[in-house]
C-alpha cells in the first residue's frame, strides 16, 4: 500500500511526465517513431503546386478535372515499455532536487513515453522485472495508462530482488507478434548470474526497434575517499569492506553502452544528477528521420 507521501511523490512525476510531452519531446517523439506505411485517405482537386506523382489518373479522365490522391500515415505503433525494478535500482545520491534515484528517473521516463504513446494513438504496453516478470500490461491505449505505468514502476512492489534481464527480453520477444518499438529501462548491470542479456537483446533488436535507457548513479562509479566502508549488495544481501576511495563499480557505464550497441539496440545514458526530459529529446532528435 502506497504512503500518501509517496502518492504525492507519483503525481508529481505524472505531471512532469505530461509537461515533457507538451514540450518540443512529443513532436521528437512522433517523428522518431514512424507509423507503418501510408494509407489512401481521399481525392480532391488539384492545386498549383501538388505533386503531379499523385494524380489520380482515373477520376481525372472522368472528370475532365485534375485530381490527386490524399495519404495519411498509418500511425498506430506498438510501445513496450520493459522496466526493471529490482533492487539495484533502489540506490541513489540524490540528484538535482535532492530526492532522486534510479527508480525515480526510471518512472520519469517511462511516464514521458507512455504519455507520448498515447498521445499520438499507440498502443503501450509494460513488462517489470526483477529476478522474474513482476507484472505485464499487454499493450492498449486508455486515458489513464500513463497514471498506471508510473505508478507500477515507481511502487515498491517487486517479489524479487535479483535482475533476471535475459529472461525479461526472451518473454518480451515471445509475446510480441508485430514489429514493434522495444524501450528497455534498467541500470544493466548484470544479476547473480553474470548474464548481460546481449544474445537475448540481439535476438529481440533483429525484428524490432529497441532503445536501451541506461539508467546509473556517479556515486555508483566514484564514491567519496572516505576509507574502508562496508557495503552491501542490494540483491543479494552479501556485505564486504572496499576502500571507498579506490572501488569501481563493474561494468562501468561505458562498457555498457558498448555491449548495448553492439547487439543492435540505440542507447540513451541517463545519469540521476542531469534532466532525464532533457536527455529524451536529445536522444529522440537523433533518430528523427529513422523508422
Amino acid at each position: 500500500m502506497l504512503t500518501s507521501e509517496e502518492l504525492r511523490q507519483i503525481h508529481r512525476l505524472h505531471l512532469q511526465a505530461g509537461r515533457a510531452v507538451d514540450s518540443p519531446f512529443g513532436g521528437d517523439y512522433r517523428s522518431a517513431f514512424k507509423g507503418r506505411g501510408m494509407e489512401f485517405e481521399e481525392v480532391r482537386q488539384y492545386v498549383p503546386g501538388d505533386d503531379v506523382r499523385h494524380i489520380d489518373w482515373n477520376v481525372t479522365a472522368r472528370s475532365g478535372q485534375p485530381f490527386v490522391k490524399e495519404f495519411r500515415e498509418e500511425r498506430e505503433l506498438i510501445l513496450m515499455l520493459v522496466v526493471d525494478v529490482s533492487a539495484s535500482v533502489h540506490f541513489g545520491g540524490g540528484g538535482l532536487d535532492g530526492q532522486t534515484d534510479k527508480r525515480r528517473q526510471l518512472a520519469r521516463v517511462a511516464g514521458a513515453l507512455a504519455f507520448a504513446g498515447v498521445r499520438n494513438q499507440d498502443r503501450v504496453g509494460l513488462l517489470t522485472f526483477s529476478d522474474r516478470i513482476e507484472h505485464f500490461v499487454p499493450p492498449r491505449k486508455s486515458r489513464g495508462h500513463a497514471w498506471s505505468v508510473i505508478r507500477t514502476v515507481f511502487e515498491d512492489h517487486a517479489q524479487g530482488l535479483g535482475t533476471d534481464l535475459p529472461g525479461a527480453l526472451e518473454h518480451v520477444a515471445r509475446v510480441l507478434k508485430r514489429r514493434s518499438v522495444v524501450c528497455v529501462l534498467s541500470d544493466f548491470l548484470p544479476g547473480a548470474s553474470g548474464a548481460d542479456g546481449q544474445r537475448e537483446l540481439r535476438v529481440l533488436a533483429w525484428r524490432h526497434k529497441v532503445h536501451c535507457f541506461v539508467v546509473h548513479d556517479p556515486l555508483e562509479a566514484h564514491l567519496p575517499p572516505v576509507g574502508l566502508v562496508s557495503l552491501q549488495d542490494a540483491e543479494t544481501g552479501r556485505t564486504r569492506v572496499v576502500d571507498a576511495g579506490h572501488a569501481r563499480l563493474e561494468p562501468t557505464v561505458e562498457q555498457r553502452i558498448q555491449r548495448l550497441r553492439q547487439a543492435g539496440a540505440a542507447v540513451c545514458e541517463l545519469p540521476v544528477d542531469q534532466d532525464a526530459f532533457h536527455r529524451l529529446v536529445a536522444h529522440f532528435r537523433r533518430f528523427g528521420g529513422s523508422r
